[in-house]
This record gives C-alpha cells, structure tokens and sequence, in this order.
C-alpha cells in the first residue's frame, strides 16, 4: 500500500465522520437546543419526516464511517507509529461510542416516536423527549471530537521516507526546493 492510498482513505475517512458528525450537529444545533418550546404536534410531524429522511441514509454513513475508520487503523499500523495511530484508534472509539448511543437509546425512542399520533401521544412524551435529546447531545460531542481526532491524526501522518529524490528531481521544480535536496 502506498503513501498515496494511506492519503486517499485519511481522506474518504474525514469525509464520512464529517457527514456524520453534521447530520447530529445539524440536529442539535436547529432542533435539540429549542425542541422543549416546540408544540405537540410540531413535534410529531418533524420527528415523523426527520426519522423518515435520516433513519436509511444514516444506517448506510455510519456503518461506512466506521470501516473506513478501521481501513486508515490498519494502513497506519503499518505505515507509522505514535500519536497518528493513536489519534484515530481514538477517533475510530468515540464514533463507535456515538453509534452505542444512537442504537441503545436514540433509534429505540425514534421507534416509539415514529408509532405516535396526536391521538396516541403519551402523557408523558415530554421526558422521552428530553432523554433522547440528552443523548443526541452525547452522540453529537461524541462525533465533534471524533472527527477532530481523524483530523489531527491525518495532519500528524508525516512519511516516513522522503518524497524528493534528489539525482531524480523534476526540472520543473523551483531552484530552491532542488538546492535544498541536493544540500546546494
């Protein structure tokens, strides 16, 4: 495998936390930080059309998320050491923890929230509510610092060998950079 390929799937990693990390970070930051002000029946029909857009495009982003995740864990085990591999076996850690909380808690109330109907509303729907707010805040700082971590770490990766060989330097190169590698 090659440094470029370790490159390419850094980048389709970041990509995909990013993706993630902005379907929870849209969430909270338009619906979860006013969801207590929003009428019963508002809340109904968003939660309705919100799981209906989200539940089969995030259960394809996620699943991706992580494998390309442990794809970058595997490259990087082999092509590096120290904090790069850390930092994404950190990263690859707290996204699992988000996808923990949104299969133990946030998709089982989902589940609930999709049977509800103004008639069927249950009294206390409130609290159910607020519980699955409070652990979408969790997933969502869970994947902030996430794709922070696959950032710093795709930052970090540095090759190990040179990329400039110097008796193979390209004329197009600026003078500089060839007096630099040549010790000119």
């Amino acid at each position: 495998m090659t440094h470029q390929s370790l490159r390419i799937a850094q980048f389709v990693n970041v990509v995909l936390f990013a993706l993630v990390m902005g379907v929870f970070w849209g969430t909270w930051f338009s619906l979860s930080r006013s969801i207590a002000s929003i009428t019963p029946d508002s809340f109904l029909e968003i939660g309705h059309l919100m799981i209906a857009n989200l539940a089969a495009p995030m259960s394809v982003l996620m699943p991706a998320a992580l494998i390309s995740s442990v794809i970058v864990l595997l490259l990087l085990v082999r092509h590096a050491e120290g904090s790069a591999v850390y930092l994404t076996a950190l990263s690859l850690l707290l996204m699992i923890a988000a996808l923990v909380v949104t299969l133990t808690v946030n998709v089982p109330i989902d589940n609930e929230i999709n049977q509800w109907t103004r008639n069927t509303l249950p009294a206390d729907w409130m609290a159910i509510r607020d519980r699955w707010q409070a652990y979408h805040t969790v997933r969502t700082l869970a994947s902030i610092a996430s794709l922070g971590c696959a950032v710093a770490s795709a930052l970090r990766w540095v090759p190990s060998s040179p990329r400039i060989v110097t008796d193979q330097c390209p004329a197009r190169l600026h003078p500089t950079l060839i007096a630099t590698s040549t010790g000119r």
